[in-house]
């Protein structure tokens, strides 16, 4: 009964997620079986995760319990609840702990020497976007009306800052990428090393800690929201939420009141890295035909890909 399909997007989804992020150091990892968890050490932990409901959520002093099977799981890579031991990076499970679960891990490789050392490359390229984004007419004190208008269009404004604000994004998906090269060309055969491997920044367990703090805190904007106000997004892809909505506005989907402020701990309209921006509005009608025409045995289209344009390119995962 809702007519629009309304997306949107974390801003520097990576970027919020590295910052405050503590990761290993120098020291190597140490292999531990049948560990206690403890959410102070950066590492990986085989741990089964199968019990954990992700449709509960502590609002204030408050638990709230959800409509089953209405979020995606933030365990697995299609949004589907585990079915037993998998690796999961230390944010995932405190996570799980979060949520009020118990965690026995078989096993972890964990480090401990720890520090917040993606501080200061965070808050240099936050900086950057902030304040090209402030010359590009988007500033860190608008009204949520106001920055949705000024978002508007504008790139067009000074198409030359618009590469610069391009290259701030690319440059932090791109660090954190870079962290686990994968073999390219060369001659390279599988089972054989490639150069990367030999690299000071071939740190896969640091990418894997930036993702799941990002994932997770995807996943807990997305469970207050839906305690509060009982929407739940119908498509989400990586840092991109798609919600049904009366109208063709964020606006219609975040409940914002007189004074400007929202629900604390949900989704935020603004240009800090964290927050949230409009990614595309299309119809129902419109979702509804691309389910229908890329829905296959194997998987279902996922509407988040598609929402900013509103284009469909080719087949996709349903991941």
């Amino acid at each position: 009964m809702q007519p629009y399909l309304v997306g949107i997007d974390v801003n520097l989804s990576f970027g919020a997620g590295a910052n405050g992020a503590v990761v290993g150091l120098a020291s190597p990892p140490v292999h531990v079986t049948h560990p206690v968890f403890d959410a102070a050490l950066p590492g990986s932990w085989l741990v089964d995760l199968s019990h954990v409901d992700p449709c509960r959520v502590k609002v204030g002093k408050q638990w709230h319990e959800l409509e089953g099977d209405l979020l995606p799981s933030p365990f697995t890579p299609t949004g589907q609840r585990p079915t037993g031991p998998a690796w999961y990076a230390t944010p995932t499970v405190a996570y799980a702990v979060e949520l009020g679960y118990d965690v026995a891990p078989v096993e972890a490789w964990v480090r401990t020497e720890s520090g917040r050392f993606l501080d200061g490359w965070y808050k240099r390229l936050r900086n950057a976007y902030v304040a090209t984004m402030a010359d590009l007419g988007v500033g860190e004190k608008l009204s949520p009306q106001e920055f949705l208008e000024a978002m508007d269009g504008y790139k067009s404004r000074d198409p030359e800052l618009g590469i610069v604000v391009d290259a701030v994004k690319m440059t932090v998906k791109g660090g954190i990428g870079k962290l686990q090269e994968k073999a390219r060309g060369g001659g390279w055969k599988p089972g054989q090393a490639w150069p990367a491997l030999a690299r000071p920044t071939w740190r896969p367990d640091i990418r894997a800690a930036v993702i799941s703090r990002a994932r997770i805190n995807m996943h807990r904007k997305m469970l207050i929201l839906a305690a509060v106000t009982g929407r739940y997004p119908l498509a989400v892809l990586s840092d991109c939420a798609v919600y049904a909505a009366d109208g063709p506005s964020p606006l219609d989907v975040l409940p914002y009141g007189s004074d400007g402020k929202t629900i604390p701990g949900s989704f935020r309209l603004g240009v800090s890295p964290g927050m949230v921006k409009h990614e595309g509005t299309q119809s129902m009608r419109w979702g509804a035909d691309v389910l229908q025409r890329l829905a296959g045995d194997d998987h279902v289209a996922n509407l988040a890909r598609y929402i900013k344009t509103g284009e469909v390119t080719a087949k996709d995962t349903g991941e």
